[in-house]
């Protein structure tokens, strides 16, 4: 179940798809990717559905499940309500296979953009920006960042985001260089393209902007077709950058810095129908400096989630509110420390009644420390 710790990873020895069949029933597949298959299955348990990450790599021992990056960052990541959950881990030493039993959700953002004409209402791009914006944050201030930020791995249900597939995440703290060709093409920041591995979380808030951009209009907005044409088509939207950023990045070996000078198009004329402050927020997020990029938590105190903030805060205090009803100990002290404050107040007048010494106000000392 969840919370497992992962020294308590079920092990089964010989009868890994026999124990699954008694558990779990495949009902489907989700997807098949190069280092995994997902399969939606029902727990034969409770009832509940799940999806059953079966992962292609072949695990020598507990220690080497241990070490998974996947499942060290969802452990360290879980409870959260933007992060995908992992229920169960199910290790056979005799095959080294591994499962990942986490929940099932609706659809991912690609699934549902697709084929798809009506544009989005802007009120629920907002509303998926705010929980991915939440879910970097998270991961962020955990110290991992997940190098693969795309619509495929953004999962929904109904109105709520999760982030999920974190098999390519890493720690912030970790030395660099980092693998060079992360992430997937389309949403890979200028830093990862340019340098041999220099650069850090900023940039999955670039890839978040792509799928921002994307989420609004149904369209990738830098679909290049290979490493120099990926650059070329940001060059194209967003300008040539000044040489002062270029040579901020460790050069590559196997690329020339010598690119043709271009205003760029912008963003603008692509989507007419979005509102200046989206797009402000968007371009904070494709900054082509990652030092200049916005981070996940400023993004979250932009004014374009200004609605949402206040629906949120005027939920908690609902909230905080009918907690206060619902436990006599918590209100019967609450009206206490009024009792206990006002009796004070009281006192305090009192005082001031009987005090014969008429008060003056002093100017304070400034003192030679710069204090008062």
């Amino acid at each position: 179940m969840y919370g497992r710790r992962l020294n308590q990873i079920r092990e089964q020895k010989g009868i890994y798809k026999n124990q699954l069949e008694l558990e779990y029933k495949t009902t489907g597949k989700i997807g098949e990717g190069t280092f995994s298959d997902v399969l939606k299955v029902q727990s034969l348990k409770d009832g509940q559905y799940y999806a059953c990450k079966q992962m292609k790599q072949h695990f020598e021992s507990i220690d080497h499940v241990n070490n998974l990056r996947e499942i060290q960052a969802l452990r360290r990541l879980n409870p959260h309500p933007n992060i995908l959950t992992l229920h169960e881990v199910i290790f056979d030493k005799k095959a080294g296979a591994v499962a990942l039993i986490c929940e099932l959700m609706d659809m991912n953002i690609y699934e549902l953009i697709k084929g798809r004409k009506k544009p989005l209402p802007e009120k629920k791009i907002m509303s998926y920006m705010y929980q991915l914006c939440k879910s970097l944050d998270h991961i962020h201030r955990n110290g991992i960042f997940h190098r693969d930020v795309k619509p495929e791995n953004i999962l929904i249900k109904q109105d709520l985001l999760k982030l999920g597939d974190f098999g390519s995440c890493r720690s912030i703290h970790s030395k660099q260089p980092y693998t060079e060709y992360i992430s997937t093409r389309w949403y890979r920041a200028p830093e990862c393209l340019l340098t041999d591995g220099f650069y850090s979380y900023k940039m999955d808030i670039w890839s978040a902007g792509c799928v921002f951009y994307e989420i609004a209009s149904f369209h990738p907005l830098f679909p290049g077709s290979n490493e120099l044409d990926q650059i070329s088509k940001i060059h194209d939207i967003i300008g040539t950058p000044p040489k002062k950023i270029l040579n901020k990045f460790k050069q590559s070996r196997v690329m020339s810095f010598d690119f043709p000078t271009r205003k760029g198009k912008g963003i603008s004329p692509f989507m007419p129908n979005l509102s200046n402050k989206s797009l402000t927020l968007m371009y904070a997020m494709i900054q082509y400096d990652p030092d200049e990029r916005i981070c996940a938590h400023e993004a979250l105190q932009h004014p374009y989630f200004r609605e949402l903030r206040l629906a949120e805060k005027q939920a908690l205090t609902i909230h905080r509110k009918m907690r206060l009803v619902g436990n006599p100990l918590e209100r019967d002290s609450l009206g206490l420390r009024r009792i206990s404050k006002e009796d004070q107040r009281q006192s305090e007048k009192r005082k001031e009644f009987k005090s014969p010494m008429k008060q003056y106000h002093l100017p304070a000392l400034e003192r030679r420390d710069g204090g008062f």
